[in-house]
């Protein structure tokens, strides 16, 4: 049986910010596939396009691709493969923020604004075109995907589920890492 599931995590969402959105947006290269490790980057990749749309679709500015978010993302989503557990804070008591602060993108700044998305899915559910449905059906992750207060993202899709989500089949964990720097 194929499932899905998703969890978030909003520290300091703002409102929705203005830029015009675009009449026929490009199709998202990758939307459909399962992850695997051949095409994480694509998956990756595919998976902020389709947030972006939905920013574009939503009169949001489009969320610029970030390293060391995406080195947050994954350390994430290994961490939670690894250590068996689907949540925002590690069992270590490590939450998105601290997590963001300790890496390079919180350099040369005085503050930052944080937001995550997190989501599991299991063969169909798995793809990124579900995994951001799921999050656009659940109101916390819409707001953090659609916060205007975000400027930068960091995505990460591992070809693998937590054993304590009893997912079955084939599975796929998500991450996105939202960020701004104040």
């Amino acid at each position: 049986m194929a499932a899905a599931a998703v969890a978030c995590a909003a520290l300091g969402v703002g409102t929705i910010g203005t830029a015009p959105a675009t009449a026929t947006p490009r199709p998202c290269r990758g939307a459909n596939l399962y992850p695997s490790a051949a095409n994480a980057h694509a998956v990756d990749v595919a998976t902020l396009c389709l947030v972006n749309r939905l920013r574009l679709a939503h009169h949001a500015v489009p969320l610029r691709a970030n390293g060391e978010l995406r080195q947050v993302a994954a350390s994430q989503v290994t961490t939670m493969v690894r250590w068996d557990y689907f949540a925002d804070v590690r069992p270590t008591g490590q939450t998105p923020l601290t997590l963001v602060a300790a890496s390079r993108y919180a350099a040369h700044t005085a503050q930052i604004a944080v937001g995550q998305n997190l989501a599991w899915g299991t063969d169909a559910y798995a793809t990124p075109a579900h995994i951001v449905a799921e999050w656009m059906a659940s109101p916390p992750h819409r707001e953090v995907m659609l916060s205007g207060e975000y400027r930068d993202a960091g995505v990460a899709a591992m070809p693998a589920s937590p054993a304590v989500v009893g997912a079955g089949g084939q599975g796929a964990t998500y991450a996105i890492e939202f960020g701004a720097r104040l």
